[in-house]
């Protein structure tokens, strides 16, 4: 049942030679998730080995290209390597118009089915659910209508005691109540207990994903007590005044996010390419919130 995210861009509008425009692959029980798609995604995609045919949902936080320019090349490579498996792009209502002139205009047709959900950077809704994972989005505050993305398990079911289960003799029509922690009363009257019969389920693991904003603290109750946050840092303090200008963050007050969200950990990325490294990123926002890292390019984080 794993449950990881790999970095597969960590940079902001201009990319530079380590860091790669935003682009993150989620592999949640053999769900995978791939949000945003910069330039260049595909061939990060292949570099930090991702198999792109098991991606079956693509996340757009927003229009701003270093988020979306590389979705048709990834698109049209997965046509080339065969898929014939539909694919669900969820983005603002302008991408899919955008996606299919390029498609038309250079005269491709794709092997598999593209279904679009638009999303309008307003709304906390559910996008997407299974009997094992969901998918939300929430409202950032950027220049341009922003979504940030929550990925989450679902509750577990409890474990069953097979060996004390076995030894009561139970019929095995009582197995999905119990695990589902629910109290079971025979026939006699007798009643069986779930917390006897089974052990606590272990608990749901939580992803979030706060795309290009500037500081709010309305994303606090959308994230709270996530396992990993992610959340972009575009500058430092002393840039504080131009991050305004451009709906960006500091590395300190993501992590003043994560902190009155009392989040897991905390993950900073979209770096400006003025900064040479992540140092100066790492100590401000530590000084504000201790589980904190910035990310590179093809690190993996397990949740």
């Amino acid at each position: 049942m794993n449950f990881e995210v790999t970095i597969l861009g960590s940079g902001a509008a201009l990319p530079t030679s380590n860091r790669n425009p935003t682009a993150q692959y989620v592999s949640c029980n053999d769900r995978h998730i791939l949000i945003d798609c910069g330039e260049g995604t595909q061939v990060q995609l292949r570099k930090y080995h991702v198999h792109i045919q098991k991606i079956n949902h693509i996340l757009i936080s927003h229009l701003h290209g270093d988020h979306f320019f590389g979705l048709v090349g990834f698109l049209s490579s997965m046509h080339l390597l065969g898929r014939d498996k539909g694919l669900t792009i969820y983005g603002p209502e302008e991408l899919e118009q955008i996606i299919r002139l390029q498609l038309e205009v250079g005269g491709a047709r794709l092997g598999f089915e593209l279904n679009f959900v638009a999303l309008n950077g307003k709304e906390n809704r559910l996008l997407f659910e299974d009997k094992i994972i969901e998918i939300w989005t929430f409202p950032l505050s950027h220049r341009i209508p922003t979504n940030g993305f929550l990925i989450k398990e679902k509750p577990r079911d409890r474990k069953l005691n097979a060996e004390l289960f076995e030894e009561a003799g139970l019929s095995l029509t009582l197995i999905p109540k119990l695990k589902q922690g629910i109290d079971v009363e025979l026939d006699s009257g007798e009643v069986i207990y779930a917390d006897e019969y089974t052990y606590p389920a272990k608990p749901s693991r939580s992803y979030g994903y706060c795309s290009d904003t500037i500081y709010d603290e309305r994303i606090v109750a959308y994230v709270k007590h996530v396992n990993l946050l992610y959340h972009e840092a575009t500058f430092l303090d002393d840039k504080l005044d131009r991050a305004k200008q451009t709906f960006h963050s500091t590395a300190s007050q993501a992590a003043s996010i994560a902190k009155q969200a009392e989040v897991g950990k905390l993950l900073l990325g979209h770096l400006s390419a003025r900064y040479d490294n992540s140092l100066k990123h790492f100590e401000e926002a530590s000084a504000v919130f201790k589980n904190v890292r910035v990310v590179e390019d093809g690190e993996t984080y397990l949740i």
